[in-house]
């Protein structure tokens, strides 16, 4: 199991923008999947967004596709998530997820609240 550690998160208003960032402590973070998932109060957790290893691939979910990005530095060990035109319903516990194999690490997630 992989260390992850959230930071970034906060409170922010409708529109504007937020980076969160995932730093982990494996040195072999360059061979996992790194993805991030978001939890809204009295909801199940939701996928976000996904990176392949090298970071030449993502995928997202619908409702965060054009405003959100996600990328990596496997030299820092971290993955990042921008978040772009925050919307109230992007209000969550963001968490950071990292997969290899049989291997599946969380972080202890960060809290992304968007004001209206």
């Amino acid at each position: 199991q992989v260390q992850l550690v959230e930071s970034g998160g906060g409170l922010v208003q409708a529109g504007g923008s937020l980076t969160l960032s995932c730093a982990a402590s494996d040195r072999t973070f360059s061979s996992y999947t790194m993805g991030w998932f978001r939890q809204a109060p009295g909801k199940e957790r939701e996928f976000v967004a996904t990176i392949n290893w090298n970071g030449d691939s993502a995928d997202y979910a619908d409702s965060v596709k054009g405003r959100f990005t996600i990328s990596r530095d496997n030299a820092k060990r971290t993955v990042y998530l921008q978040m772009n035109s925050l919307k109230p319903e992007d209000t969550a516990v963001y968490y950071c997820n990292a997969k290899y194999g049989l291997s599946d690490s969380w972080g202890q997630g960060i809290q992304v609240t968007v004001s209206s």
